[in-house]
């Protein structure tokens, strides 16, 4: 219930305040009365002023039975409330004017003035109350002859400076008190929005994890695919050419030579393979260096192909990444496997270039070339190869790039950061 503490909670400053407001001036007319009641005598209060002050007493009481109940849920600053504050405070006056203690009672005008009035009307209300309780402090009202004025002026005075000197503290106070709540209220919109951006957040992140999950089970199966291709494809391409060659081979001795070749590719694109799937380097940089490797892989390349091949390396050679070094070896080894699928090339060259924070490979070839742009993805002529070169660059932040024409050969670029082992 409202104003009535709950046994184990601590109680507010705002809820002894509703206390007071509810009970006090209770306790405070039945104080002045007995007050005022045990110095009647000394004062010499006629019988009529006795009764006269009997009825303002009752009527104090009723006017406080009734804002008890009017008063529950009325806004600050509400009609009814002001009704209460001026006929409390003119019965306090009429009161202190018979009997100068029930003082006792009007000081009730200082507490609830700025709760009770609007802005405009609390400082005349508190200085009603400062003339009863002035007059009250001089010996009562009306003052007698000079000296009383005197007093009542000077105590006027007093009460009216202290007065509006705290009226103007509890008005500043109140206004703090309301902008801390309004400022509390908006940290609390906030925080309610901070909370519901958490939640998003979160919802996002969710969604992000799973669109990461599925990009990495696509750029896994992409990976797959590009060494499938690079590897086992050109092995099993490889070794159909050289059985070819055995089913048409007169002389036992070259039979025997393309089937050990054969047998050869076998193994090298099992252990290709069986890499792939680990997602190892390529077994040609396990203990060389790229630039090592590509000229063995250029070497190994004109020996099948029958035809004449270069490799020349320009700038100053430095140790790549691993994965640097596996993405331009496979970029070589598809372009060099279009060449002699394709080209109809009789010689070839492959140049990688140290540029400072580049570094480059250059696979060319005197075949008779392609149109790059008219050229459909994944088609006979190395379609599927060109896209997988370009997606291994990609990977890395690298390009590549292909010029070529009709019988004037073709000349394959990656371009690719120098990101340096280690």
């Amino acid at each position: 219930m409202p104003g009535r503490a709950v046994p184990g909670r601590a109680v507010s400053v705002e809820e002894r305040w509703e206390q007071f407001y509810r009970w006090g001036p209770y306790a405070l007319l039945a104080l002045a009365t007995l007050i005022a009641a045990a110095t009647a005598g000394s004062l010499e209060m006629s019988r009529t002023a006795i009764y006269a002050a009997g009825a303002l007493v009752l009527a104090a009481a009723a006017l406080q039975l009734w804002w008890g109940r009017a008063g529950r849920g009325q806004p600050g600053h509400a009609v009814p409330g002001r009704i209460y504050y001026s006929v409390r405070t003119a019965l306090a006056f009429a009161l202190t004017w018979l009997n100068p203690l029930f003082a006792v009672y009007a000081v009730l005008g200082y507490f609830d003035s700025e709760r009770l009035l609007p802005k405009r009307a609390v400082r005349p209300g508190l200085i009603v109350t400062a003339v009863t309780m002035a007059g009250s402090q001089a010996g009562g009202l009306p003052p007698k002859g000079v000296v009383g004025w005197t007093l009542f002026g000077g105590l006027f005075a007093l009460n009216g400076f202290l007065t509006l000197i705290f009226a103007h503290l509890a008005i500043r106070e109140a206004e703090a008190a309301r902008e801390k709540a309004a400022t509390m209220a908006e940290l609390e919109r906030a925080n309610a929005r901070l909370e519901q951006a958490l939640a998003e957040n979160a919802g996002l992140h969710a969604q992000l994890l799973v669109q990461a999950r599925e990009a990495g089970v696509a750029d896994e199966r992409r990976r797959l695919a590009a060494e499938i291709h690079d590897t086992i494809a050109q092995g099993l391409t490889g070794i159909i050419a050289q059985l070819q060659v055995v089913s048409g081979a007169p002389d036992g001795a070259l039979a025997r030579d393309h089937l050990e070749r054969a047998a050869a590719l076998a193994r090298h694109s099992l252990g290709q393979a069986r890499r792939s799937v680990q997602n190892l380097s390529p077994a040609e940089l396990e203990n060389d260096a790229l630039p090592v490797a590509l000229r063995k892989t250029v070497a190994a390349w004109a020996d099948h192909a029958g035809l004449r091949a270069r490799f020349t390396v320009t700038g100053t050679e430095e140790p790549l990444h691993d994965e640097v070094a596996a993405t331009l070896l496979r970029i070589a080894q598809e372009a060099l496997a279009n060449t002699a699928r394709h080209a109809r090339a009789t010689r070839a060259g492959v140049t990688l270039s140290y540029m400072g924070d580049e570094i480059s490979l250059d696979v060319r070839d005197d075949g008779r070339g392609f149109d790059p742009v008219a050229l459909p993805p994944r088609s006979g002529t190395g379609g599927f190869g060109l896209a997988g070169m370009r997606a291994r660059a990609e990977r890395i932040a690298g390009t590549v790039t292909v010029e070529s024409g009709e019988g004037r050969g073709t000349a394959v670029s990656a371009r690719v950061p120098l990101v340096r082992h280690g």
